[in-house]
């Protein structure tokens, strides 16, 4: 076998994120009566959570913002968009999302069946996340995929974030394992595929609403059923 090491991206591409966020956020909605303060729709708080979310994580990302910023600024800048300048329901949103989330079952079809069949292979399975430590073991046991994996390497544990090749070579390290043979899966072009390539590591684009660009990833699928194919 080329590869040796799988590593995976959790969030998007086995977890199915926007399945369980918005059930997650839609149960907030109801919990807190959003709609008695002023919220006039649950699909309008979503759509400007949403916006905020994407705005706070890219600055995360880029070290402009701490971890607890992105947590309460995300639903307190949401809030204001209909004129609710309340910090501690912002705080109570934050910290019952945080609670609720993880919590969540919903995966990619297929996801299990594909982790099983690397597993019967003998692969070794990792992964390569960039969300928060506990919140990611919680949302790997919730759906019942956390003993597939043998490594689970997250920004906060590596001290680097996905794109930068630090955290790619601290999983590499991590896994006893080598660029050359190894393989990311993600869905994220600017950080798994653009990522990977950089640390010399082939990668698989999960991505069917997304095409690449900018970069020609190892393989592209629309399903993971596809992965079979590949290994």
């Amino acid at each position: 076998m080329k590869y040796k090491h799988i590593f995976f991206d959790l969030d998007h591409t086995l977890w199915d994120f926007e399945t369980n966020s918005h059930q997650t956020l839609q149960e907030l909605f109801h919990t807190f009566d959003l709609s008695s303060r002023g919220v006039p729709a649950f699909e309008a708080f979503y759509d400007t959570y949403v916006v905020h979310n994407e705005i706070l994580w890219d600055r995360f990302r880029k070290g402009l913002i701490n971890r607890n910023d992105l947590r309460y600024k995300r639903f307190s800048r949401a809030l204001l968009d209909f004129k609710i300048g309340d910090e501690r329901l912002s705080q109570a949103l934050s910290d019952k999302f945080l609670e609720v989330l993880p919590t969540k079952t919903a995966l990619f079809p297929y996801a299990v069946e594909v982790l099983e069949y690397l597993r019967d292979k003998k692969y070794p399975l990792h992964m390569i996340t960039n969300g928060f430590e506990d919140t990611q073991w919680r949302k790997m046991r919730s759906s019942g995929i956390d003993h597939f994996f043998t490594h689970v390497i997250t920004s906060e544990q590596a001290g680097s974030l996905k794109p930068y090749r630090e955290i790619f070579d601290y999983a590499i390290n991590k896994a006893a394992a080598t660029a050359t043979t190894s393989i990311m899966i993600g869905d994220a072009l600017d950080l798994d595929i653009t990522g990977a390539y950089n640390a010399g590591i082939d990668q698989v684009y999960f991505n069917p609403r997304v095409p690449a660009t900018g970069i020609q990833p190892t393989y592209t699928i629309s399903c993971l059923s596809e992965l079979k194919t590949i290994l």
